[in-house]
């Protein structure tokens, strides 16, 4: 396989699990780990490191290498200002284009995230909630703006700012997105603008660890 194949590959492995959050902020990327627990080169890791830093969502150390970028609260009030302008306006228009294929999409996501936290599974949680939005956003049947989604690299809020959530925060985050899912299937948009602007709040605030 080519290099820049390899790098594609472990570009995707790194930043799905950067915007899980299953790769914390501040976490330490060493390229011989990764090479070996990718089965690549040391070079495609750093062409993938390198294309992550680009990105803003690694930074280089002052000493030398590659770490996860941290947040600070005005990141976490920036990223849920983002997150409500692109998928309320996906929100919007979903009501109107989703499909049943879409509905029931999003209602297995659910079922997996569900049955994710039950096992215990966390990390396999937080990347079925990143699917769980970027599904949302695909119900809206416009690429540009799933192109737009996709580009701004949105971490979602499984973090207190270094620790990780607890069990409840997640039962939250299941009942939330099935009161999303249950607005979208009544074509009710005032209901699910009102489950969504709730959900990206708590998630904040949650996050910044304010009552």
């Amino acid at each position: 396989m080519k290099t820049d194949s390899l790098a594609n590959k472990v570009y995707v492995e790194l930043r799905r699990k950067i915007l899980s959050n299953q790769l914390v902020p501040g976490m330490r990327l060493k390229e011989d780990v990764w090479a070996k627990k990718m089965e690549v080169s040391r070079m495609a890791v750093r062409e993938a490191l390198t294309r992550l830093l680009g990105e803003n969502l690694v930074i280089f150390g002052e000493k030398g290498g590659y770490f996860v970028k941290t947040m600070n609260e005005e990141d976490i009030k920036q990223i849920r200002q983002l997150r409500e302008l692109l998928e309320l306006g996906a929100l919007r228009l979903a009501v109107l284009h989703c499909s049943e294929e879409h509905i029931n999409a999003l209602e297995r996501i659910c079922e997996d995230f569900s049955s994710m936290v039950k096992n215990g599974y966390l990390g396999g949680a937080c990347e079925a909630d990143v699917k769980f939005h970027e599904t949302l956003v695909a119900s809206a049947v416009n690429p540009k703006l799933m192109e737009l989604y996709q580009f701004s690299n949105i971490p979602l809020f499984h973090m207190k700012l270094g620790k990780m959530l607890q069990m409840d925060d997640y039962a939250q985050t299941d009942d939330e997105h099935r009161q999303i899912v249950n607005a979208l299937k009544l074509r009710d948009l005032k209901m699910a603008e009102e489950a969504l602007i709730k959900h990206l709040v708590r998630g904040e605030l949650t996050t910044l660890e304010i009552d």
